[in-house]
């Protein structure tokens, strides 16, 4: 989190992503990504086919002065600019995501725009900035007209999804999430550590960070982004299995009560198909998006070895993908009450 020798201590970053699936029956490959991720024409998007297929538009700015949420109700105005970008991992999930930096100390006066743009991606406050208090207000949420960084992270995501390209015939159902994140200064000599990770409702996710000095925002928000990309693959497909009433006859992928009992009269063998067809877009489309710390800067790399301690995020990720082959097993496999109700 540190800054230029003439400039403050950097003392407080935040951002927000937005994760999707991208509303398409089929993946991008890495031109027709290059089109839908084309936001500015000065500047080309960085693709990249290893470790896996990925894309990432150049930052775009947008100009805020406005007051910071803050925790302890202090209302501190602050002027700058905010980063934003847009990524495609594999052609298939969509995430957006804006962020900041803020500075122990900024000026006490207003000054010129082009103070501001020469600072990409820093907002300073109006004098000394609470960065506790503001970073748990932007965590809980702000007051309205306060700096709200998931409704620029927000903007973006929305006009991409106007792309063109674009068929919005997705190949499963599932809904975006938004991770919120701040990242505090650590204690000297200390290395990156994660102090709180959250589930919230409406699908909003919030992680409150601690980093060494030096540690850059391009490099937070890579990590963040990686963290919300795994975290929406967990949440989808176990919204995907619990939706399969596995066992429960003909009706087990999510049929209405009627259609179950009509199943469970014409016998199990209306089961495979309707097993079979809730799991297998789960089987071509996501499964194999799973690669945690793809992109994720070497200094913040241990961050991830937290989270697979605790709660275990690839244990668990491993734990579905073996209930989804075992179920997939299970239904290529002859059944004996099937093999009945076939005969004469």
């Amino acid at each position: 989190m540190g800054s230029a020798k003439t400039a403050p201590r950097v003392v407080l970053a935040c951002g927000e992503v937005r994760t999707s699936l991208l509303p398409a029956l089929q993946a991008l490959d890495s031109r027709a990504a290059a089109q839908l991720l084309g936001l500015r024409a000065d500047e080309r998007v960085l693709l990249s086919e290893r470790p896996n297929l990925y894309g990432r538009s150049p930052d775009t700015l947008t100009g805020v002065d406005c007051p910071l949420p803050s925790a302890n109700g202090a209302r501190v105005r602050a002027v700058g600019t905010v980063a934003a970008r847009a990524a495609l991992t594999e052609g298939r999930l969509l995430q957006t995501s804006a962020y900041f930096k803020m500075p122990a100390t900024g000026p006490d006066h207003r000054q010129p725009w082009g103070h501001y743009l020469v600072r990409p991606g820093v907002v300073e406050p109006f004098g000394k900035l609470p960065h506790e208090a503001v970073a748990e207000g932007v965590l809980n949420g702000g007051r309205h007209g306060d700096l709200d960084v998931g409704l620029i992270a927000d903007g973006l995501h929305t006009r991409l999804l106007r792309h063109p390209l674009l068929d919005h015939r997705p190949p499963l159902r599932s809904r975006p999430t938004r991770l919120r994140w701040v990242a505090l200064p650590a204690d000297p000599g200390a290395g990156p550590s994660i102090e709180r990770f959250t589930l919230a409702e409406d699908e909003l996710r919030t992680v409150r960070l601690r980093v060494p000095e030096g540690t850059t925002g391009e490099g937070l928000a890579g990590l963040c982004d990686d963290l919300a990309l795994h975290d929406w693959l967990l949440t989808t497909v176990v919204r995907i299995l619990d939706g399969i009433r596995l066992g429960a006859g003909a009706g087990a992928a999510g049929a209405p009560p009627s259609r179950q009992r009509q199943g469970q009269r014409q016998g199990a063998g209306e089961e495979l198909p309707a097993v079979v067809r809730a799991l297998r877009p789960t089987v071509d489309h996501l499964l194999h998006l799973w690669m945690p710390q793809a992109r994720v800067a070497q200094d913040l790399a241990p961050l991830w070895d937290a989270l697979e301690e605790r709660p275990g995020f690839t244990r668990q990720w491993q734990t579905l993908v073996q209930r989804i082959r075992d179920q997939l097993t299970l239904h290529a496999i002859p059944s004996p009450h099937r093999e009945a109700d076939m005969g004469p």
